[in-house]
């Protein structure tokens, strides 16, 4: 969704499917294949001649990475910050694709960084635990027990789990919170009688993000930072990303949602808006056609891009292998804001 034009890479392929970066002879043998049979008795496995006319699996994958040439060059050596969460971080097949598609990225020379929340993952935690769980204006309200199960579950469980599964795909990754490295420095929410420990972000320190990049790294990062005396908050992991994004100068801010990005009816699913720039995302917004929980990650990207990031894309998480989808063709995955 970089131009125009907005077409698949290759419209008569079933899916947008990238060959395998596992060995060459792992690949499947469609060779003639000689099993022997009972003595003075042999006969070789019947194969169909393929028909000219139709392209072979392995033409597509060809014809596919060839097309996707252009978005290679143009977005390598480029960072791109990516949120993730919502329906593609419940869901294993989905969890599985993404992290498959951020290793791609990154193997093309794109130097992708993850920030991740996991607010399933924390409420399940709490009720566990027994502490009840409550929101505020759409937010989470975090007292200190809960502030503490926040900071278990994100910056440990959910984070070492996506270090775990991007090492495992052959690309190696570090996990970091906000804390870590003095990456984020936090401060109280303007509401923080009502709502607790949940945070803004006062500042941004790349440096150690830079560093783990440059050394080929992948960072992952969870929403939790602290403030100058020490005390940790929940701070929400979109404004995260776009403050990140907007401190190293992105090329690309990505959130990845449970729905298929900016609607001009937001009762009908078929009125996406594919791209719209700072200007009309602003008077949908006065016209009351964006809201609830979307006015927040509008709001991020378009502070994200008056900051100096390129575009910023609210894509459907929900679709396999939107991450791709959306940097690779100019179909996209859902909506591209642009400055």
């Amino acid at each position: 969704m970089l131009g125009a034009s907005k077409t698949l890479l290759n419209p008569s392929s079933p899916s947008l499917s990238f060959p395998s970066l596992k060995p060459r002879n792992n690949l499947p043998n469609n060779r003639l294949t000689f099993r022997p049979k009972p003595p003075h008795s042999f006969s070789i496995r019947s194969q169909h001649a393929p028909n000219p006319d139709e392209p072979t699996p392995g033409q597509l994958r060809v014809d596919i990475l060839s097309e996707s040439l252009p978005f290679i060059q143009k977005f390598r050596g480029k960072t791109i910050v990516v949120k993730y969460g919502g329906a593609a971080m419940k869901d294993e097949s989905l969890q599985a694709t993404v992290v498959r598609d951020l290793v791609l990225l990154a193997c093309v020379g794109l130097r992708p960084i993850l920030v991740h929340g996991g607010g399933p993952e924390i409420n399940l935690w709490l009720k566990r635990l027994n502490i009840e769980v409550n929101f505020h204006d759409g937010l989470r309200v975090t007292d200190a027990p809960t502030m503490e199960i926040v900071s278990m579950v994100l910056a440990g469980k959910v984070n070492k789990h996506l270090v775990s599964l991007i090492n495992r795909e052959g690309v190696k990754a570090i996990g970091l919170c906000g804390s870590d490295g003095g990456l984020i420095t936090a401060r109280p929410a303007p509401n923080a009688e009502k709502l607790g420990f949940v945070g803004e972000v006062a500042r941004v320190d790349p440096g150690i993000l830079r560093s783990i990049v440059d050394n080929g790294y992948i960072p992952v990062i969870a929403s939790v930072a602290s403030d100058e005396s020490g005390q940790q908050y929940n701070i929400n992991a979109d404004t995260v990303a776009g403050e990140i994004s907007a401190a190293l100068g992105a090329e690309k801010l990505i959130l990845l949602t449970d729905v298929a990005g900016i609607l001009e009816d937001r009762e009908d699913a078929s009125s996406l808006v594919k791209e719209i720039d700072i200007k009309g995302v602003k008077k949908m917004m006065k016209d009351g056609k964006i809201g609830g929980g979307m006015i927040p990650k509008v709001s991020c990207c378009v502070r994200s891009l008056a900051q100096g990031v390129k575009t910023a894309s609210i894509i459907d998480g929900r679709k396999p292998h939107s991450l791709l989808l959306e940097v690779l063709t100019d179909e996209g995955a859902g909506t591209m804001i642009t400055g």
